[in-house]
Order: structure tokens, then sequence, then C-alpha cells
């Protein structure tokens, strides 16, 4: 009698797909790491409607394609890549799609989508000409290190700002919030039991922490469920409903305009996606002995198939997620993490409007975490060399006090290139570098960023 489990065999396919044994992790800890993601990232179900709806867009229709585009492209990213590289709609490039191309612009929503679509377009023939990888083969080693360590602080403020144990405050930017506040007080207490459970090395301890987090708030009556009527059938309201022809000027007034349009979604995506594939992949001990991620083609041309696939559902463009950090942390090393926090969001496309039961109290402290631990690579950067120290503390600084991975990038690489050229180190090898540089500081005095 054959007294095999009957899991055996499934585990098998797991293990071989997957290489989970290889990369020293198992299936369990990948399910937890995939569930951990997709709680620090299950926000976005709420957050991107809101955005998208004030420029037009059907609301419920946005809840629905926020979680196709997600799990489309966290189940592509993991099955393609074997990568724990959670993707969704980027924050940041939807609130430009709402707020500047659609309300400020007077760009209709489907042409907007259309531009999110050529854009894609564009990354895919950047990667298959191998744009994408030059440009991440031109970033040095310890400007790595830099962006990772910049991403962990980028990543505790937004835990501490949706803790609301940071507030803004018009006299110093940011100052310390009310710690009696019924969040902040349940945020303190997720991020004291994470901690202590981190402490005594308890196998998923951002996951047990977040869902301890919520039911406390549950039971203090601090979490409030009112859904609005909704069902899956609510995609069609923006499903392929976007305007190609309106981008190309053929319809409308709008064709020379889109141009500034189709650079910020490419610009902002290309260096935001590198930055946070650059953190993730260092922090899952995936580089290789050259900092070279493998796979990296692969990983490319899915975030492109992403952005297309998003837009003709009805979202902006979709990214990868600093909070895969949660999920590496947990001890996420493979595709298999993503593949679940994908299979998450799929299934969270029949009851979207129930995401907010998850509280930002209960996340926050995760996000706290994560990022303090993710300062770690910063012990490569040689500090005593200001030729790797400036542009190291540049992009470390700039990353979270922008509010943009891309501008610490930008800062980080403009000054290595500068620094070099000052010292009399440049080569004809760093061609591509100074290239980079040019665009950063003509993107910097085009759109008066800073």
């Amino acid at each position: 009698m054959d007294d095999t489990p009957q899991a055996a065999p499934a585990a098998g396919v797991l293990e071989r797909y997957f290489s989970l044994s290889a990369r020293g992790t198992t299936a369990r800890t990948e399910v937890l790491a995939g569930v951990t993601t997709f709680l620090t990232m299950a926000y976005i179900v709420l957050v991107n409607p809101a955005i998208l709806g004030s420029a037009g867009l059907p609301v419920a229709s946005v809840a629905a394609a926020t979680c196709f585009a997600a799990a489309f492209a966290s189940i592509m990213m993991g099955l393609v890549s074997n990568t724990p590289l959670a993707l969704a709609p980027g924050m940041g490039l939807n609130a430009y799609f709402s707020y500047t191309v659609v309300q400020q612009m007077g760009v209709p929503w489907q042409v907007a989508l259309g531009c999110v679509f050529i854009s894609g377009i564009a990354f895919l023939l950047l990667t298959l000409t191998g744009v994408r990888q030059l440009i991440v083969h031109s970033i040095p080693h310890y400007l790595f290190a830099a962006v990772a360590g910049g991403i962990g602080l980028f990543i505790g403020f937004i835990g501490f700002k949706d803790a609301g144990i940071i507030v803004a405050n018009p006299a110093t930017f940011v100052a310390l919030g009310n710690l009696k506040d019924p969040n902040a007080a349940l945020a303190i207490f997720g991020l004291l039991l994470i901690g202590a459970l981190s402490v005594w090395q308890v196998r998923g301890a951002m996951l047990i922490g977040i869902v301890v987090t919520t039911l406390v708030g549950w039971a203090c009556g601090m979490v409030s469920v009112s859904p609005e009527p909704y069902s899956l059938s609510a995609l069609t309201g923006t499903a392929f409903q976007l305007d190609l022809a309106g981008v190309f000027g053929l319809s409308g007034s709008h064709g020379l305009g889109l141009l500034e349009i189709l650079f910020v979604f490419l610009f902002v995506d290309l260096f935001d996606n590198i930055g946070t594939l650059v953190a993730v992949t260092k922090r899952a001990g995936l580089m290789d002995k050259n900092d070279r991620i493998p796979g990296l083609n692969r990983i490319l041309i899915t975030d492109a198939t992403a952005t297309i696939v998003g837009s003709m559902a009805g979202t902006s463009t979709v990214t990868s997620y600093v909070e895969s950090a949660a999920g590496v942390q947990v001890g996420g090393r493979t595709g298999l993490t993503s593949v679940v926090t994908g299979v998450l969001f799929l299934g969270m496309m029949f009851v979207a409007p129930y995401a907010q039961v998850i509280p930002l109290a209960a996340t926050a402290p995760a996000l706290i975490i994560v990022g303090g631990l993710m300062l770690l690579p910063l012990t490569e950067v040689e500090w005593e060399d200001p030729l790797s120290a400036i542009p190291a503390f540049l992009t470390v600084a700039m990353i979270p006090l922008t509010f943009s991975i891309a501008n610490g990038l930008a800062f980080g690489i403009t000054a290595h290139a500068a620094l070099k050229l000052v010292r009399g180190t440049i080569t004809k090898k760093d061609w591509f570098l100074l290239v980079l540089a040019l665009l950063f500081v003509v993107r910097f005095v085009w759109m008066g960023a800073a």
C-alpha cells in the first residue's frame, strides 16, 4: 500500500519549478511571504480607485482593474522570472495620471490610458533592445546598496506616516503625531508585537503581527466596513476603453502635448522599477558576486507587459512594489511568493471593497520594521571615500525626502558621474553613465523637479 502523502507530487512540482531548496526556502515559507506581501500591499485596492475615480473613472471598475492588474503582473513575475517581486498600479504615477494629466491638463482619461499603453510598449522595446539592462549595469555597485538603504528609509517613513506616528507640520515639515490617538496607539502595539516576535525568531512574525493587530482593531471598534455594491462585471467600465487615436492626435487636440506625459510615465516608472528591483533582489540575496541580477531580461519584460495589460484593464502604470521587501524579510526567495500574492489579489476581485478590513495601523508596523532591516546593505558603501560616500548619501537621503525612488537614483547617478569627471577617472566605458546623468539634469530642468 502506498503511504506517500498526496501532497508530495505537488510539492515536488513546486520544488523543481521554483528551485526552493537551492534558494534555501520551503513552500510553507513562500506562502507566508506571499500572504505578508499581499497584506502590506492590499491598501492599493482602496487607494487606487479613490485616486483614479477623482479623474472620472468608474470607481468599481478601477477596483476590479486594480485587482486584476496586480494579480496578472505578480503571477507572471513569479512564473516567468522566479523572483519574489509583486506588482500593482503604482502610487505616484496614479496621482500624476489623475490630478495632473486628466484634471489639470484636461486630457480625457481614455486618452491618458492610451498614454500608459504606449509607455508600456516603449518599456518593452527598451527592454528587448537592451537599453534597460544597460541602465541597470551602468549603476555602480555601491549605489545598489545606497538604493536599498534609501528605500528602507522610504518604507519606514511610509509606515510611520500611515501609523500617524509622524504627521505633517507647516513649520518643520514633519513632526511627532499624537501617540494617544487610537490609530497611532494600535500601530505602536503592532510594532512592539512584531518586534518581540522577531526577537524570539518566530516564523511568520510579520504576518502574525498584522493579523493580531487587525483583530485588536476590530475588538476596539476601530475597523468599520461599509462596502459599496460591486461585481466582477464592473471591470467592463474601464476594460479596453483606452483611446490610442487620441494619443497620436488623431482625435482631439492633445497630440504634441502628450509627449511630456509619455516621458513622465517612462522616466518615473523606469527608475522607480530599477530601484525597487535592485533593493528587493539584493535583500533576498539573489544578486550574484558581480552584483548582477539573474533573469533580469525576464523581470523587465514582465514589468513592461504588466503595464500594457494594466492599461487595457483600465488602470494607470503597473510597477514593482517596495512592499515586496516585507515578504522577502519573512523568507520569500522565489517566484512562488509572487504567485501567492497574485492569487490573493485575484481572489480580492470578488470582494474588493472589503480590503478596508485591514487597517493601515496593522500594516504600518511591518513596513517600519522592514524599513529598518533594509539598512544593512549600507555597510557595503565605502564611506571614507568621497567618490562613493557623497553620491550614496544623496541617494539614501533623497529617496525618502522627495518621496521618489527615481529622484534618489537621479541625484546619486548624476553626482557619481560629476565627481568622476572632476576627479579625472572617467573612461570610454562610462559613456552611458554620462548619458544618464545628462538626461537626469535635463529632466530636473525641464520638469522643475528637485
